[in-house]
């Protein structure tokens, strides 16, 4: 008689193949699980990074501020951005703003800035400038510790504008034009290392603009900076070609500097300074390099600077050293072209001018070169100013790149990106998740149509928008969605870490 046969297992198998059809449904679900971490999603676009050279078509995820995937594979997010068509790229830095202020932000952001630094001009109270821009900022800001503004603290001159350029004397004219003592050359170095240890990201000095200022305090600015790590961005002491006060003689005083201190150096707006020697000027900059010096340098992209006419830029013989005249002045507050009489006039008042000063030629020579990244120098005063603060970086990516195939996109991008965040990051750690589009990056992000961007500020209306950039994220908050401004605060300080001692 053959034993009964139990059914004592059936039980557990229907467990366990209960417990294998919750795998199986588990397994298929966690796709969509995951896809739901990211807060935002670039959807299709053609990514390109500067610092990995991929320039594919991908999608990205981010979240709570940061790129958190960039694949080929399918995510979702609370907020997908149709990107098909566009290019997804860092968003755009800028080392020399002079504009601190949201109606700058605004011009800076639709033109595809998510950090706008000013470098070559800068505050002497770092803890209270970085104080007053608190949740105030549509994207990221910074200033230098301004060598010109510790100057006139010691020298008795007045706190000014952020350009280095005082009005007509007086008051300031000793703290311009006459030369520090010993001591006082002391106090200027005290007080620029007070800004560095409260986390100034670099040292700014307007050379040209303190003809009073000796090489022997300009040599103790950079011996100063060096044990800090921190980059000095001069505006050098003379521009053009008339010897001996010439281009070359104000190159070779910093990079003597940067010899002798170690410190690093960044020369601003370099075709403004070097005009029709620009080729002359960046070949000694890259020979400095090839012999171990850390320099860089920066370009403007318009063929005219800005400035205050009462200077020391336009003492006399101005004319010939920059090889232009009255009428290639124009005054910044109603447009018009200067003659002798108004020149005399305005200088007396005090106030901006624009300079044409700067050869198409040399612009494009300056913007091509891989030695240059991409500045404005700009700055926007209700609606008044140099189109160069709205439409720098559109400028470039629509005529250099797209009309006139000069740059390729990556080119112009790495200019705009990836070398001005390099050039902080020795000092500034936080630039090392800035300027690249890679997984664990900052979610600063612009996105961009490549047919489109183009800029659209003039000189009758230098405030007007740059077209074509479609978002603008600034640590994972837009700042542009769809092509218009949006509210909020989401900048945040760009700032090394305070209470950082020399080394």
């Amino acid at each position: 008689m053959k034993p009964m046969r139990s059914n004592i297992h059936s039980k557990p198998d229907a467990a366990g193949s209960r417990l294998s059809m919750l795998i199986v449904f588990l397994f298929l679900l966690l796709p969509s699980l995951a896809a739901q971490q990211y807060d935002i999603v670039l959807q299709g676009g053609r990514v390109i990074d500067p610092e990995s050279n991929v320039d594919a078509v991908r999608n990205v995820g981010i979240s709570d501020s940061t790129v958190r995937a960039i694949t080929q594979d399918r995510i979702t997010g609370r907020t997908v951005i149709d990107a098909r068509g566009l290019i997804v790229a860092p968003g755009f830095i800028d080392l020399h703003a002079h504009g601190q202020n949201l109606e700058n932000d605004r011009a800076h952001a639709m033109d595809g800035v998510t950090a706008a630094l000013d470098l070559e001009g800068g505050t002497v109270d770092v803890d209270s400038w970085y104080a007053a821009q608190t949740g105030k900022r549509l994207i990221h800001y910074g200033a230098a510790v301004s060598h010109t503004r510790a100057r006139r603290t010691v020298m008795g001159g007045a706190e000014s504008n952020n350009r280095g350029g005082p009005p007509a004397c007086p008051p300031e004219c000793d703290a311009i034009r006459n030369p520090a003592t010993d001591d006082q050359i002391s106090q200027i170095q005290q007080i620029i290392a007070k800004g560095l240890e409260r986390g100034a990201p670099a040292v700014g000095l307007g050379i040209q603009y303190m003809p009073g200022a000796s090489r022997w305090e300009i040599l103790q600015t950079f011996r100063t900076a060096a044990p800090y790590h921190a980059s000095l961005h001069p505006h050098i002491r003379y521009a053009g070609l008339k010897e001996p006060e010439s281009v070359f003689t104000a190159l070779e005083e910093v990079i003597a500097d940067a010899a002798v201190s170690g410190a690093a150096l960044h020369i601003v707006h370099v075709g403004g300074m070097a005009l029709g020697s620009l080729p002359k000027v960046l070949g000694m900059i890259e020979d400095a390099q090839e012999h171990g010096i850390d320099i860089t340098t920066e370009c403007t992209v318009y063929g005219s600077g800005m400035g205050a006419i009462g200077s020391a830029l336009l003492d006399p013989g101005w004319q010939e050293k920059l090889g232009i005249g009255y009428s290639d002045l124009m005054w910044v507050a109603t447009g018009e072209r200067l003659t002798e009489e108004s020149f005399k006039r305005y200088r007396k008042a005090g106030g901006m001018v624009i300079i044409f000063a700067i050869p198409q030629t040399v612009v494009d020579a300056c913007v091509v070169s891989p030695m240059t990244t991409i500045a404005t120098d700009g700055v926007l005063e209700k609606g008044k100013g140099h189109p160069r603060a709205s439409g720098t970086y559109s400028l470039v990516l629509g005529r250099y790149v797209r009309e006139r195939k000069l740059l390729t996109w990556q080119e112009a991008i790495r200019k705009m990106t990836l070398l001005p965040a390099k050039r902080l990051e020795a000092r500034v750690p936080m630039m090392k998740s800035k300027g690249r589009l890679r997984v664990g990056a900052d979610a600063d992000i612009t996105v961009f149509d490549p047919e489109r961007v183009t800029d659209r500020a003039t000189f009758e209306q230098p405030g007007l928008y740059s077209d074509g950039i479609r978002f603008v994220l600034v640590g994972g908050a837009f700042a542009v969605r769809d092509g218009t401004l949006q509210d909020g605060a989401p900048g945040q300080p760009v700032r090394a870490p305070i209470g950082t001692q020399p080394r």
